[in-house]
Protein backbone atom coordinates (compact mmCIF):
# COMPACT_ATOMS: atom_id res chain seq x y z
CA UNK A 1 0.00 0.00 0.00
CA UNK A 2 1.69 3.14 -1.60
CA UNK A 3 1.71 6.27 1.35
CA UNK A 4 -0.69 8.18 -0.86
CA UNK A 5 -3.54 5.49 -0.37
CA UNK A 6 -2.61 5.45 3.37
CA UNK A 7 -3.67 9.41 3.41
CA UNK A 8 -6.79 8.05 2.50
CA UNK A 9 -6.88 6.87 6.02
CA UNK A 10 -7.97 9.53 8.86
CA UNK A 11 -7.29 7.32 11.98
CA UNK A 12 -7.81 10.85 14.60
CA UNK A 13 -10.67 13.08 14.53
CA UNK A 14 -12.11 15.52 16.48
CA UNK A 15 -15.57 14.50 17.32
CA UNK A 16 -18.32 16.37 19.02
CA UNK A 17 -18.42 16.24 22.75
CA UNK A 18 -20.50 12.83 24.41
CA UNK A 19 -21.96 15.18 26.62
CA UNK A 20 -23.59 17.47 23.49
CA UNK A 21 -24.40 13.59 22.06
CA UNK A 22 -26.27 13.03 25.59
CA UNK A 23 -28.37 15.78 25.81
CA UNK A 24 -28.89 15.80 21.50
CA UNK A 25 -30.31 12.61 22.06
CA UNK A 26 -33.03 13.72 23.89
CA UNK A 27 -34.40 15.98 21.04
CA UNK A 28 -36.40 14.92 17.89
CA UNK A 29 -34.61 15.01 14.94
CA UNK A 30 -37.01 17.69 13.87
CA UNK A 31 -36.49 19.77 16.41
CA UNK A 32 -32.84 20.09 15.59
CA UNK A 33 -33.52 20.81 12.10
CA UNK A 34 -35.58 24.09 12.90
CA UNK A 35 -33.03 25.51 15.66
CA UNK A 36 -30.25 24.46 13.21
CA UNK A 37 -32.41 26.34 9.95
CA UNK A 38 -34.47 24.09 8.52
CA UNK A 39 -31.19 22.41 7.04
CA UNK A 40 -29.29 19.51 7.56
CA UNK A 41 -31.42 16.65 7.11
CA UNK A 42 -30.72 13.83 5.01
CA UNK A 43 -32.92 12.91 1.98
CA UNK A 44 -36.16 10.62 3.30
CA UNK A 45 -34.94 7.40 1.14
CA UNK A 46 -32.49 6.77 4.36
CA UNK A 47 -34.74 5.59 7.00
CA UNK A 48 -34.53 3.13 9.61
CA UNK A 49 -34.50 -0.01 9.44
CA UNK A 50 -37.24 -0.01 12.25
CA UNK A 51 -39.23 3.23 13.18
CA UNK A 52 -38.09 2.38 16.51
CA UNK A 53 -34.57 2.46 16.22
CA UNK A 54 -32.79 6.03 17.06
CA UNK A 55 -29.05 7.07 17.20
CA UNK A 56 -27.23 9.97 18.13
CA UNK A 57 -23.11 10.02 18.23
CA UNK A 58 -20.43 12.19 16.25
CA UNK A 59 -19.57 11.14 12.41
CA UNK A 60 -17.14 8.28 11.46
CA UNK A 61 -17.21 8.68 7.70
CA UNK A 62 -16.56 6.31 4.79
CA UNK A 63 -16.72 6.99 1.63
CA UNK A 64 -16.98 3.71 -1.08
CA UNK A 65 -17.32 3.08 -4.71
CA UNK A 66 -20.76 1.76 -6.24
CA UNK A 67 -20.86 -1.67 -4.35
CA UNK A 68 -17.51 -2.35 -2.81
CA UNK A 69 -17.52 -2.25 0.88
CA UNK A 70 -13.64 -2.88 2.02
CA UNK A 71 -13.07 0.56 3.56
CA UNK A 72 -16.47 0.07 5.43
CA UNK A 73 -14.63 -3.24 7.08
CA UNK A 74 -11.69 -1.04 7.52
CA UNK A 75 -14.09 1.55 9.18
CA UNK A 76 -15.54 -0.50 11.85
CA UNK A 77 -11.80 -1.63 13.13
CA UNK A 78 -10.99 1.69 13.40
CA UNK A 79 -14.41 3.56 14.88
CA UNK A 80 -13.99 4.11 18.54
CA UNK A 81 -17.61 3.68 20.75
CA UNK A 82 -20.59 5.52 20.25
CA UNK A 83 -19.40 6.67 16.41
CA UNK A 84 -21.58 6.62 14.02
CA UNK A 85 -20.79 4.95 10.77
CA UNK A 86 -22.14 7.27 7.85
CA UNK A 87 -21.30 5.68 4.82
CA UNK A 88 -21.56 7.39 0.98
CA UNK A 89 -22.24 4.58 -0.66
CA UNK A 90 -23.99 6.84 -3.59
CA UNK A 91 -27.48 5.73 -3.27
CA UNK A 92 -26.31 2.52 -4.93
CA UNK A 93 -29.04 -0.48 -4.58
CA UNK A 94 -27.01 -2.61 -6.76
CA UNK A 95 -25.67 -4.35 -4.28
CA UNK A 96 -25.89 -4.53 -0.08
CA UNK A 97 -23.25 -2.96 1.60
CA UNK A 98 -23.71 -4.27 4.95
CA UNK A 99 -25.58 -7.15 6.36
CA UNK A 100 -26.01 -8.76 9.81
CA UNK A 101 -22.06 -10.05 10.42
CA UNK A 102 -20.98 -6.34 10.03
CA UNK A 103 -23.77 -4.86 12.07
CA UNK A 104 -23.09 -7.45 14.76
CA UNK A 105 -19.88 -6.48 14.76
CA UNK A 106 -20.30 -2.83 14.99
CA UNK A 107 -23.08 -3.83 18.46
CA UNK A 108 -20.44 -5.54 19.72
CA UNK A 109 -17.96 -2.94 19.58
CA UNK A 110 -20.51 -0.39 20.81
CA UNK A 111 -20.77 1.70 18.17
CA UNK A 112 -23.43 4.37 17.80
CA UNK A 113 -25.21 3.38 14.54
CA UNK A 114 -25.20 3.08 10.78
CA UNK A 115 -25.81 5.64 7.78
CA UNK A 116 -26.08 4.08 4.57
CA UNK A 117 -26.29 5.90 1.69
CA UNK A 118 -26.76 2.48 -0.21
CA UNK A 119 -28.45 -0.79 0.49
CA UNK A 120 -28.01 -3.55 3.35
CA UNK A 121 -29.16 -6.77 3.72
CA UNK A 122 -30.50 -9.46 6.45
CA UNK A 123 -33.33 -6.73 7.20
CA UNK A 124 -35.05 -9.28 9.66
CA UNK A 125 -32.06 -10.21 11.77
CA UNK A 126 -31.14 -6.77 11.71
CA UNK A 127 -34.58 -5.84 12.70
CA UNK A 128 -34.37 -8.32 15.44
CA UNK A 129 -30.80 -7.24 16.41
CA UNK A 130 -32.47 -3.69 17.35
CA UNK A 131 -28.80 -1.92 16.64
CA UNK A 132 -29.88 1.34 14.81
CA UNK A 133 -29.29 1.04 10.79
CA UNK A 134 -30.34 3.83 8.36
CA UNK A 135 -30.18 2.75 4.68
CA UNK A 136 -32.16 3.52 1.58
CA UNK A 137 -32.74 -0.32 0.64
CA UNK A 138 -31.99 -3.67 0.90
CA UNK A 139 -30.61 -6.03 -2.06
CA UNK A 140 -29.52 -9.79 -1.52
CA UNK A 141 -26.80 -9.23 -3.70
CA UNK A 142 -23.11 -8.90 -2.08
CA UNK A 143 -20.90 -6.39 -2.41
CA UNK A 144 -17.04 -6.33 -4.00
CA UNK A 145 -14.08 -5.67 -1.46
CA UNK A 146 -11.21 -4.44 -3.13
CA UNK A 147 -11.94 -0.87 -4.15
CA UNK A 148 -10.31 2.30 -2.62
CA UNK A 149 -12.33 4.40 -0.89
CA UNK A 150 -12.04 7.41 2.04
CA UNK A 151 -12.28 7.12 5.80
CA UNK A 152 -12.63 10.51 7.91
CA UNK A 153 -12.97 12.79 4.76
CA UNK A 154 -16.15 15.15 4.47
CA UNK A 155 -18.43 13.30 2.21
CA UNK A 156 -22.17 13.85 0.39
CA UNK A 157 -24.70 11.39 1.74
CA UNK A 158 -28.14 11.49 1.26
CA UNK A 159 -27.88 15.28 -0.32
CA UNK A 160 -26.23 17.01 2.83
CA UNK A 161 -22.49 17.64 3.41
CA UNK A 162 -20.84 15.52 6.44
CA UNK A 163 -17.89 15.74 8.19
CA UNK A 164 -15.67 13.73 10.49
CA UNK A 165 -17.14 14.49 14.03
CA UNK A 166 -20.18 16.03 13.22
CA UNK A 167 -23.43 15.68 15.32
CA UNK A 168 -25.96 12.85 13.65
CA UNK A 169 -29.63 12.01 15.43
CA UNK A 170 -31.40 9.91 13.61
CA UNK A 171 -35.11 8.52 14.96
CA UNK A 172 -38.77 7.57 12.94
CA UNK A 173 -38.44 10.74 10.85
CA UNK A 174 -34.69 10.83 9.42
CA UNK A 175 -31.25 11.88 10.27
CA UNK A 176 -30.13 15.30 10.98
CA UNK A 177 -26.77 16.36 10.73
CA UNK A 178 -25.49 19.22 12.67
CA UNK A 179 -21.99 20.70 12.51
CA UNK A 180 -19.43 19.83 15.35
CA UNK A 181 -18.12 23.88 16.32
CA UNK A 182 -22.44 24.87 15.79
CA UNK A 183 -23.99 21.82 17.75
CA UNK A 184 -23.24 23.01 21.56
CA UNK A 185 -24.98 26.60 20.57
CA UNK A 186 -28.23 24.89 19.23
CA UNK A 187 -29.30 22.70 22.88
CA UNK A 188 -30.88 25.46 24.62
CA UNK A 189 -32.52 26.33 21.34
CA UNK A 190 -33.90 23.02 21.08
CA UNK A 191 -35.10 23.27 24.40
CA UNK A 192 -37.02 26.16 23.94
CA UNK A 193 -38.94 24.74 20.88
CA UNK A 194 -39.84 21.77 23.06
CA UNK A 195 -41.49 23.78 26.01
CA UNK A 196 -43.19 26.17 22.56
CA UNK A 197 -44.47 22.98 20.96
CA UNK A 198 -45.68 21.23 24.09
CA UNK A 199 -47.74 24.89 24.81
CA UNK A 200 -49.10 24.97 21.63
CA UNK A 201 -50.53 21.60 21.73
CA UNK A 202 -52.13 22.37 25.31
CA UNK A 203 -53.60 24.75 23.68
CA UNK A 204 -55.06 22.87 20.87
CA UNK A 205 -56.16 20.34 23.73
CA UNK A 206 -57.67 22.88 25.68
CA UNK A 207 -59.80 24.31 22.27
CA UNK A 208 -57.35 27.70 22.18
CA UNK A 209 -56.17 29.49 19.70
CA UNK A 210 -56.54 26.90 16.95
CA UNK A 211 -55.55 29.68 14.57
CA UNK A 212 -51.95 30.12 14.63
CA UNK A 213 -50.93 33.35 15.40
CA UNK A 214 -48.22 34.14 13.01
CA UNK A 215 -50.52 33.29 10.53
CA UNK A 216 -52.48 36.42 9.12
CA UNK A 217 -49.25 38.06 9.50
CA UNK A 218 -47.50 35.55 6.99
CA UNK A 219 -50.57 36.09 4.52
CA UNK A 220 -49.93 39.72 4.87
CA UNK A 221 -46.05 39.17 3.70
CA UNK A 222 -47.46 37.18 0.96
CA UNK A 223 -49.94 39.26 -0.10
CA UNK A 224 -52.53 37.10 0.40
CA UNK A 225 -54.19 39.45 2.85
CA UNK A 226 -54.42 43.29 3.11
CA UNK A 227 -53.35 45.38 5.54
CA UNK A 228 -55.73 44.88 8.79
CA UNK A 229 -57.50 42.29 6.98
CA UNK A 230 -57.66 38.52 8.97
CA UNK A 231 -59.01 35.14 8.22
Amino acid sequence: MTQETLNEIRRDIERVSPEVVAKASGFAASILADVAGRRGTLQGAIAPLSPTMRLAGPAFTVEVRHGDNLMIHAAIALAKPGDVLVIDGKGDRTAALMGSIMINACKKLGLGGVVIDGSIRDTDELRDLGFPVYAVGANPNGPTKFVPGRINWPISCGGISVRPGDLIVGDADGVVVIEREKAPSLLEAAAKKVAEERKRLDDIAAGRDLKPQWLDAALRAAGLLKAGETL
